[in-house]
């Protein structure tokens, strides 16, 4: 049989190319874990923001009547988100930098110190952008509409 061989030839170079494309692959599908992760988180912060707003509708009815801004207010709403989200990040980084620590099939993770701050920013700025819309939403109420809400 002619054609078949018997063996094959390998060059570093090739397995360094397939190498390099699994690898890229795997960061692509890392990446996208790690955005819906951001997505759902922000979802989550956009509804427990809205549910403090509804709950909280009498309370910001009386400070807007007793002269409180709407600045003020939406100023106050962007704050518990971020400090939600900063909580969530913390918790989050925490739980990372231990998990960094178990060495896996004989490979240890290396932590960047520029990457903690980078997913540290992006998490306030989530908290940030999902919590505006709920914000906004507070800052809007009419104090009269506030009073009467049950």
């Amino acid at each position: 049989m002619e054609g078949t061989r018997d063996y094959q030839i390998f060059n570093q170079a090739s397995l360094l190319e397939t190498a390099n494309t699994a690898l890229g692959v795997f960061t692509a599908l890392l990446g996208a874990v790690g955005a819906i992760s951001l997505l759902v988180g922000g979802i989550g912060i956009t509804n427990i923001m809205l549910v403090s707003v509804t709950e909280r509708t009498r309370e910001i009815g009386i400070r807007k009547a007793i002269g409180a801004s709407r600045r003020f207010i939406l100023l106050q709403f962007l704050l518990e988100a971020t400090v939600l989200s900063v909580f969530g990040a913390t918790a989050g980084l925490i739980i990372a930098l231990l998990v960094s620590q178990i060495e896996v099939a004989g490979i240890s993770p290396s932590v960047v110190p520029i990457s903690v701050v980078g997913a540290y920013a992006i998490s306030v700025a989530i908290g940030l952008f999902f919590g505006s819309y709920p914000a906004k939403r507070a800052a809007s109420l009419r104090p009269i509409e506030a009073l009467r809400h049950e």
